[in-house]
């Protein structure tokens, strides 16, 4: 789950969990050194629209995870509860740290305490704690995602005359059309004014065209010791959003973007992680407590 959801926070990629990172002989010599592989499931685009879709149990007026608020970094977070209360869950991640968090017994017990979920309660003091001294770090927008007002009633796009609106994001042309209730002009978007169609679609093109990175055949490794997260992975890309559709747009600066490519096969290179660190696992078993942190 870790793994999975650090693959939101990385922008798209998978990089797979390790337990240790290398081992030291006495003499400092290195015996064995992990080679995690990696992978992009789907596009930053996507796993922007994710992480926004997630920042609202923690920032949501009704929030089931609002608790988890950390000053000055973004933080996108899910509860979870099986039947009868067995499991309690909390996933969730920043710019700088993914953490799970899953609290149950061996043999199920519906788990009452206090009416609050205790998996959340690890989650937040543990993950407070660690970024604790960190710069402010927010998640970055792509260019290819637009901003739209959207009217609470129909679910399309608001008009001046729409009383009850909030704000959604959507890949480039998947916009709903305007509130067909309501009166009034079209509220406008927000845009990036930054970088032309033409240069996006031609970022984009170049990385679905660059070349997958060679596989490491490390011989001095044990055979695979965790099972991927592959199925969950694969699920998030397939139910999240429709593909980016190409249509031409016409009404503001006659450019046509042709020829532009599911950004759902884009290649992202980029990581959150302004020191490039990659994800570790750190596991806590005692008292039935489950904790895997990654850094993503």
């Amino acid at each position: 789950m870790a793994g999975a959801y650090s693959t939101i926070a990385n922008d798209g990629k998978y990089i797979e969990p390790t337990f240790y990172t290398k081992i030291d002989r006495q003499n400092n010599d290195t015996l064995m050194k992990v080679q995690q592989k990696t992978r992009t499931v789907f596009s930053k685009e996507v796993a922007y629209i994710l992480k926004q879709l997630l920042t609202q149990p923690v920032l949501g007026e009704n929030g089931t995870a609002t608790y988890c608020k950390i000053s000055g970094v973004d933080v996108a977070a899910k509860t979870g509860t099986t039947d009868e209360n067995y499991d309690r869950w909390l996933c969730g991640f920043t710019p700088y740290y993914t953490a799970v968090t899953w609290y149950g017994f061996d043999e199920n017990e519906s788990i009452e305490f206090n009416q609050r979920n205790p998996a959340g309660l690890i989650w937040a003091n543990v993950m407070s704690r660690i970024h604790t001294g960190l710069n402010t770090a927010r998640f970055q927008k792509p260019s290819a995602i637009t901003e739209c007002k959207i009217c609470a009633k129909t679910g399309k796009k608001a008009r001046t005359g729409c009383t009850d609106t909030y704000t959604e994001y959507f890949l480039w042309f998947t916009e709903p059309e305007p509130c067909d209730i309501h009166t009034g002009s079209e509220v406008k978007e927000k845009t990036n004014t930054q970088s032309t169609v033409t240069e996006i679609i031609k970022g984009i093109t170049n990385e679905i065209d660059e070349k997958e990175p060679e596989k490491i055949d490390n011989n001095n490794t044990n055979n695979d010791n965790t099972n991927t997260t592959n199925n969950f992975i694969e699920n998030i890309t397939n139910n999240t959003v429709n593909n980016l559709n190409t249509q031409n747009n016409d009404t503001n600066n006659n450019t046509n973007p042709n020829n532009v490519k599911d950004t759902n096969n884009s290649i992202n290179n980029n990581n959150l992680n302004s020191n490039n660190t990659q994800d570790n696992n750190i596991s806590d078993s005692n008292n039935n407590i489950n904790t895997d942190i990654d850094i993503n």
